[in-house]
């Protein structure tokens, strides 16, 4: 079963495994990631320090396969690099049913994107595409770790545009 897909720019690195792996129960990871998947420098760089209990793989978008994902018996981490990779996942299949909850850890700041949390700037297409994923029946949530309380579509929407008129 899917247990999370979370955006992290970052991808695969140490918060995922110390904090969201054990918090989750999950037994594997995918990174659907086409440029990741592209450069055996990036896959190496994700999976060498990986316990060797822990199969991880680095697919490109296209070849994610949601539906068996979803029927896996073991809890699986499934991480994309942007928002708009959500998206793109429910174009190829990812439904609420396959993956009920979608989680913004880590977006970068970029000129067009304002603070949601320390670590999760968007755009406000982002906020838009995250509440057209809510409507779908997305459990949507922004944070870093598992400790931090989750900012729902609502409060990600109204900080969006406080930050806007500050």
């Amino acid at each position: 079963m899917i247990a999370l897909v979370r955006v992290d720019n970052r991808l695969l690195h140490g918060q995922i495994l110390e904090t969201w792996l054990p918090r989750l129960g999950a037994r594997s990871v995918v990174v659907a990631d086409d440029d990741a998947a592209a450069s055996p420098l990036a896959r190496a760089a994700m999976t060498l320090a990986l316990p060797a209990d822990l199969p991880a793989a680095v697919l490109p978008m296209g070849e994610v396969r949601w539906a068996d994902l979803a029927a896996s018996p073991e809890r699986v981490l499934v991480l994309v690099r942007e928002v708009a990779d959500l998206e793109r996942a429910v174009a190829a299949g990812l439904t609420p049913e396959r993956a009920p909850a979608l989680n913004v850890g880590n977006v970068h700041y970029a000129t067009d994107r304002r603070p949601i949390t320390p670590s999760v700037y968007l755009s406000g297409e982002e906020v838009e595409a995250l509440g057209r994923l809510a409507a779908r029946g997305f459990a949507v949530d922004a944070r870093a770790v598992p400790a931090e309380p989750p900012v729902g579509p609502a409060e990600i929407e109204r900080r969006y545009k406080a930050a806007r008129q500050g």
